[in-house]
């Protein structure tokens, strides 16, 4: 067992490491930049992001580096998801009516900026696109193919896997359910969670039915889940909560004090900050919002319901209104260290145990 995988020619990395591509701000071009100078793959969580902003982002990522690093997308319906919406603005206008905030009844709109946001992966060469929710369209895969631009796809199971592997991924990333953020699931259905297959339960059956290499994700926070994904057939890890609290992440400071205040109990899964079921730690916010016993609106537009309220937690310092997103492994975060700190710890911790 080696820690020098095929990940790393494919990726042209240093080592099995590669930085989640978490969206909504903690993946700063800082954070992006210095885990792929130190080695690994920083990502930039880019769903989100309005065009113009994801450019200049992956501007400053090149500024920072010369190193490889990835772009992430979600492959999803943007359009039309709007069943909801009125149930779900009475429980959110009473939540405002505690932040002080004033109530909306407008119809919302989501911008679906996906198709901008591919053309700047193109325009700007990003060297790797990582997909969550679905597969990229054919024509898409296409393009990215013709340019040399490797494509890593998120799963929750096995036939996600092989849906990914026939559409040209490059890599698969096999997410447990023990994963911070959204569940990678391709078709979320009725009140589903999506794939709850564990970790370490998911990633041998992956390995087993595709022959593109294997990232495992969920859960892994230190050496030891490093080298216990490898002996699993692994060929690298994905990490998103661990590098939360390091110095380069935009999370929220309080976020940060509520991720190393948690502990294995502390996490759910829940649709009701964007409609697609996602696992962060219970709050407020999630509680409240349950005791209604109302349904969220669809992914994305319950997401787009929810902004006002979660920008105005993060400006009052509020924790139980923000989106605390969390895996089950946040007794082993470490905090006040770099991400090149962090990746340094794994890799010597690794070479120990190996």
């Amino acid at each position: 067992m080696k820690l020098n995988t095929d990940l790393c020619r494919i990726l042209e990395i240093t080592y099995p490491i590669i930085q989640a591509g978490m969206a909504g701000g903690p993946t700063t071009p800082g954070l992006v930049a210095n885990v792929s100078n130190a080695g690994g793959l920083g990502t930039l969580g880019a769903a989100y992001m309005k065009p113009e902003d994801m450019k200049t982002a992956i501007r400053k990522i090149k500024q920072k580096t010369t190193k490889p690093f990835a772009v992430n997308l979600f492959c999803t319906n943007w359009n039309d998801q709007y069943e909801g919406v009125e149930e779900s603005q009475k429980v959110l206008n009473a939540i405002r009516a505690k932040l002080q905030i004033k109530d909306i009844s407008q119809p919302v709109i989501t911008t679906n900026f996906f198709e901008d946001q591919f053309r700047i992966i193109l325009e700007e060469k990003v060297p790797i696109t990582s997909t969550a929710f679905g597969v990229l369209p054919k024509h898409k895969v296409l393009e990215l193919k013709k340019r040399n631009i490797k494509i890593t796809s998120m799963v929750t199971t096995v036939r996600e896997a092989l849906i990914a592997e026939e559409n040209g991924a490059d890599i698969i990333v096999a997410q447990g359910s023990d994963a911070g953020g959204h569940r990678g699931t391709f078709e979320i259905e009725g009140d589903t969670n999506g794939g709850l297959i564990g970790t370490f339960s998911l990633v041998p059956q992956v390995v087993d039915a595709v022959s593109v290499p294997v990232v495992a994700a969920g859960g892994i926070m230190d050496s030891r889940g490093l080298v216990a994904a490898l002996a699993l057939g692994a060929q690298g890890v994905q990490m998103g909560t661990a590098f939360l609290t390091t110095l380069e992440s935009g999370a929220h400071p309080e976020y940060k004090h509520a991720l190393i205040s948690s502990n294995e109990e502390s996490t759910v899964i829940t649709k009701v900050f964007s409609g697609r079921p996602a696992r962060g730690i219970k709050n407020q916010f999630i509680q409240e919002y349950e005791k209604a016993g109302i349904a969220p609106a669809d992914f994305p537009t319950q997401n787009t319901l929810t902004g006002d309220i979660r920008r105005e937690a993060s400006s009052q310092n509020n924790p139980e209104y923000m989106a605390l997103w969390a895996g089950q492994g946040t007794r082993l975060l470490q905090s006040n260290l770099s991400a090149a700190q962090l990746i340094e710890n794994l890799i010597n911790g690794a070479k120990r145990i190996l």
